[in-house]
């Protein structure tokens, strides 16, 4: 048998026959296994489950309610409230252990009607070519460096249009037939 031949799993080009972790370090490859040991939930009922998704995404909420991100209040006639959705993320350490569950709540973006939902878009997102030019000219000053996680970024821009959202998959108001409306821009927001 040819060394790169091994066993098929059922499909014609198998990636472990082409990708390999022999030439990481011992420490990349034990960063490499760790990193795949936590799975990251695709679906809001494996979350529930588990006590470190629960308390990143009350976390959030606590966040977002403290930005007064939105209020509650009933939805006016004519209108559509856009769903929401949790994108989880494990965060990792250098060393390969886990730093924290980091849970966020993004609108639906994609279910928004143009002029009447929203009229134009932005995106406040640095190009990599600023990013590596500022690099660049940081190296070749010398200067020091950092790199950081931000727990909750938000995005302070006015809403012109009224947006309105649904609770967020796990939370309930205490007040039937309630709706977010949202004071500030939400991630996945138009």
């Amino acid at each position: 048998m040819h060394p790169l031949q091994k066993v098929s799993l059922g499909k014609p080009y198998p990636i472990v026959n082409f990708v390999t972790c022999e030439n990481f370090s011992s420490a990349h490859q034990a960063y490499l296994a760790a990193i795949t040991k936590v799975v990251e939930p695709w679906h809001f009922s494996e979350v529930v489950k588990d006590a470190n998704w629960r308390e990143a995404m009350a976390k959030e909420i606590e966040a977002l309610e403290t930005n007064q991100t939105w209020k509650l209040t009933e939805l006016p006639p004519g209108k559509k409230p856009i769903n929401c959705k949790w994108v989880h993320q494990v965060k990792y350490n250098s060393d390969g252990s886990i730093e924290r569950y980091k849970a966020r709540l993004v609108i639906r973006g994609d279910q928004q009607i143009e002029w009447f939902d929203f009229n134009e878009t932005f995106a406040p997102v640095a190009k990599m070519v600023s990013v590596r030019c500022f690099l660049s000219v940081a190296v070749a000053r010398g200067w020091e460096l950092h790199q950081l996680d931000v727990n909750n970024a938000f995005l302070h821009g006015d809403l012109h249009e009224k947006v309105y959202m649904k609770l967020s998959p796990g939370f309930h108001s205490v007040e039937p037939n309630k709706v977010c409306k949202l004071q500030k821009s939400l991630y996945g927001l138009k």
